[in-house]
């Protein structure tokens, strides 16, 4: 059995990052048990490391109460931590558009620096190194590799950034667990047909699955297709206080939206765009790279 812990430092940080500070209200209601579960968390990987001065997986089997296979890694999203927002052909996402309207966001910060990770991950994978970690969960930006959806070209600087972040993981020794979708989807299908609330959205999102695949397949055993898609159904579409901002009246402030219905058939949507990508994986990639690969959709 392989487990993925998320250091609660750096989930802690981008969670700021990301805007999620949008009221007081919303924060003691969402944040105050994450919170005290990541304090004792962090207090027992403190004793950990300190004890073990961060035990290498690579060391005497006697050294570890873990098993050999037992994964530590630490996770991000494409969002939260790029930054590099409009860098070599990204195309926008829905949080860049939304974190970039006054009034949405409480304290103004949008992610279009971030962390700098786009430019810095070299540097964090030291990090990562150094602190004795053996894998990373992070996303891909879907507007970074098709700005356009599949309706344009494949942005092959994306590609080339993605491969290289991959390559340098696995020299490491840190295992790669990637996500396709960590709550952004390209701006411009948004813009075409309202993105989740259309089935259109199933093929766009196969077609980008399958284009991930095909680069980064051979390399990466471990897919998420969405995080937590839970979150972006019920505060994109029932409260209105993610992207898109939809909600009927009675449920939040927005200037569109049904409360009542959209969320189920957003949820419709990204159940059956987790199928397709499942699909795509299994009929074209499977016997191809001849490995065993999990493909989750992360609640």
């Amino acid at each position: 059995l392989s487990l993925s812990l998320s250091l609660s430092i750096i989930d802690l940080f981008t969670y700021k990052v990301a805007g999620h500070s949008l009221s007081l209200p919303f924060i003691i209601m969402e944040l105050s048990l994450l919170f005290h579960v990541f304090f004792v968390f962090e207090l027992y990987l403190s004793t950990l490391m300190v004890s073990c001065n961060f035990i290498a997986l690579n060391e005497s089997p006697h050294s570890s109460s873990f098993p050999s296979n037992f994964l530590f890694g630490t996770a991000s999203s494409s969002y939260q931590f790029e930054g590099a927002f409009l860098s070599d052909g990204k195309g926008l996402n829905n949080w860049d558009v939304f974190s970039h309207k006054p009034g949405n966001i409480m304290d103004g910060t949008n992610g279009d620096i971030a962390v700098d990770h786009y430019h810095l991950y070299l540097e964090d994978f030291d990090l990562m190194e150094y602190m004795g970690v053996n894998s990373f969960r992070f996303s891909i930006s879907w507007a970074r590799i098709l700005p356009k959806g599949r309706i344009g070209n494949v942005n092959m600087a994306g590609i080339k950034h993605y491969n290289k972040l991959i390559d340098t993981l696995l020299h490491k020794g840190i295992e790669p667990f990637v996500s396709l979708s960590h709550y952004d989807i390209p701006q411009e299908l948004e813009d075409g047909y309202g993105s989740w609330l259309s089935p259109k959205v199933q093929d766009d999102f196969r077609y980008y699955a399958d284009v991930c695949f095909k680069y980064f397949g051979d390399r990466v055993k471990y897919w998420v297709t969405f995080n937590e898609p839970n979150v972006v159904v019920i505060r994109g579409y029932r409260t209105g206080i993610y992207p898109p901002s939809r909600c009927s009246g009675s449920f939040g402030n927005c200037s569109y939206g049904d409360s009542e219905t959209e969320p189920f058939i957003a949820a419709h949507n990204i159940i059956l765009s987790h199928a397709a990508a499942v699909d795509v994986y299994r009929t074209e990639y499977q016997v191809l790279f001849q490995q065993l690969t999990k493909i989750l959709c992360y609640i």
